[in-house]
């Protein structure tokens, strides 16, 4: 049984909170051009983001503060690494354009959803899917820009793992877009039943 309560230190919350502090020393790898430890952080944030995830689901809590937390602190995250990765040529701009398109896609969702009152869509395991694949296949794309015998192979599989993502980062956006059309027409069905 899953409840959701109002606590703010729990477990899951707690990861999150971690996730979003750091942030900040992550850009200062990138800054610093310290891209091993980049990428070891970015491994730190997955696997807090697994955790999270795994812990509130195994043991039935869900707080109100990590329904929010948890999507905020992937997004920024994902924000972060995607602006980091391409100002430091890891990856390319026009990639950032695209992973951005599907964010403004949820964004422009945001007035409908809050005009008709409509419940914000659930995470799914596809979503989940894109984020883990985003935030394992960046840290492997991180690796391959550091001198090693395991350059050629993190850069393919960092790609796939990218590549993958992406993909799946745009099935969520718009599954999630026909989930609030649907939502918005019902309730109109129900309106128009009504008078």
């Amino acid at each position: 049984m899953l409840l959701v309560t109002n606590r703010l230190w729990t477990v899951p919350n707690l990861l999150s909170m971690l996730r979003l502090a750091l942030v900040p020393f992550f850009v200062w790898t990138l800054v610093e051009r310290e891209l091993g430890w980049a990428a070891l952080v970015l491994v730190v944030a997955g696997a807090s983001d697994f955790a999270d995830g795994k812990i509130a689901r195994h043991y039935g809590i869900t707080s109100r503060l990590g329904q929010v937390l948890d999507p905020v602190a992937d997004r920024l995250y994902i924000a972060a690494t995607v602006l980091g990765l391409a100002a430091v040529d890891v990856i390319p701009w026009w990639l950032v354009g695209v992973l951005f398109a599907r964010e403004t896609l949820i964004v422009l969702m945001y007035p409908v959803v809050r005009h008709h009152r409509l419940p914000i869509p659930e995470v799914t395991f596809v979503g989940k899917a894109a984020t883990f694949n985003l935030l394992g296949g960046f840290p492997l794309l991180l690796l391959g820009h550091v001198e090693g015998w395991w350059t050629v192979l993190a850069l393919a599989c960092g790609w796939a793992l990218v590549w993958w993502g992406t993909v799946l980062y745009w099935v969520t956006g718009l599954t999630y877009a026909w989930q609030v059309a649907d939502m918005v027409g019902q309730r109109r069905r129900s309106a128009g039943a009504d008078r």
